[in-house]
């Protein structure tokens, strides 16, 4: 290569270079400037939106919580230090671990109770019924409440249904009312189950068990029923049945009429219950406090539980009782 190309392409080459070192124009830069703002902005935009749907989502959960947990900022709008009715619910299955446990029954009655301006208590009901144990814990500790607050009266009253367990812990009120249409009563007890004997035979399914008792498997429902076995299971119901009636006897006194068909397990209209001294009258919550307590303003007691506890103890009565009564295990009851 001559002296004279050697000289042309290193030309060439400066110029090249030169032309992509050149500083860029005015409106280049400007250019860039402004697409490196644009995307700022529209992060900051997108930034502040993200801030704004999460802060709608808090307000909503919040909303929705206070919806179905109103007793979290307190019963009541009345202030406790003015005269009021204290009111209690007895509302649902009576059962452990439920919103009608006599762990938070009791827990709400010496609440009220306890209150310095409560001026009577209403135990508003309207439950199926449910655990005889929890229901006389809850029937034993209002009449110890009552002995150790005796200015302070128990009324009972039943809206749409106090059956069973339910009835067995208003009978420990000074009185119960109801609405004409109540249902009230079902002084009973009961178990239920399946037998799958037949079943098993038709199948060809051998059921094998092996016990170190003799009774150690009684109730089984793959087994064929053991006539002594069904006896003495008959005498715990008949125990358990008489424990619910002396209870009603002893809060009811001679109110109640000495009947069988009272305490055979049927249940009446409050109408009906009235004239067989299973109530004292039919009235609402709001006329007992204000015509017999003589007090308008009430003051909500019950315990609340938190939505997620509420559903997941539902969900845990109900698998627990679909469990049992695909197995055909009865539990005994007050409902």
């Amino acid at each position: 290569m001559t002296e004279d190309q050697n000289s042309n392409k290193s030309y060439q080459q400066r110029n090249e270079r030169g032309r992509f070192n050149r500083p860029r124009s005015s409106k280049e830069w400007k250019l860039i400037e402004k697409m490196v703002m644009s995307s700022q902005d529209e992060h900051r935009k997108a930034r502040r939106w993200g801030i704004f749907f999460k802060s709608l989502t808090f307000l909503y959960l919040f909303v929705v919580l206070m919806m179905f947990n109103p007793g979290m900022w307190g019963s009541s709008g009345i202030s406790v230090s003015a005269p009021h009715v204290a009111l209690v619910d007895l509302k649902g299955m009576i059962a452990d671990d439920t919103e009608a446990s006599a762990d938070r029954l009791v827990a709400g009655l010496r609440d009220a109770f306890k209150a310095e301006h409560s001026k009577g208590i209403i135990l508003r009901v309207n439950s199926p019924g449910g655990s005889p144990v929890q229901s006389g814990l809850v029937y034993r500790e209002v009449q110890r409440l009552k002995k150790e607050y005796p200015e302070k009266k128990v009324y009972a009253v039943i809206t749409d249904l106090g059956a069973s367990g339910a009835y067995y812990i208003a009978a420990s009120a000074d009185e119960i009312y109801a609405d004409p249409a109540s249902l009230v009563g079902s002084i009973g007890v009961v178990s239920d189950g399946f037998g799958f004997v037949g079943t098993m035979e038709k199948l060809g399914v051998e059921r094998r068990v092996y016990t170190s008792g003799t009774n150690k498997a009684m109730l089984d429902p793959f087994q064929p029923e053991d006539p002594k076995q069904k006896e003495f299971f008959a005498g715990i119901l008949a125990d358990v049945h008489q424990q619910f009636i002396d209870a009603v006897k002893e809060g009811r006194g001679d109110r109640i009429k000495d009947d069988d068909v009272v305490f055979s397990g049927l249940f009446w209209s409050g109408r009906q219950a009235l004239e067989l001294g299973l109530i004292d009258g039919l009235a609402s919550p709001g006329q007992v406090a204000r015509e017999i307590i003589g007090e308008e303003k009430m003051v909500d007691y019950t315990p609340r539980v938190s939505p997620l506890e509420a559903f997941t103890g539902r969900l845990g009565v109900a698998m627990a009782d679909r469990v049992m009564a695909m197995l055909g295990i009865g539990t005994v009851s007050l409902k």
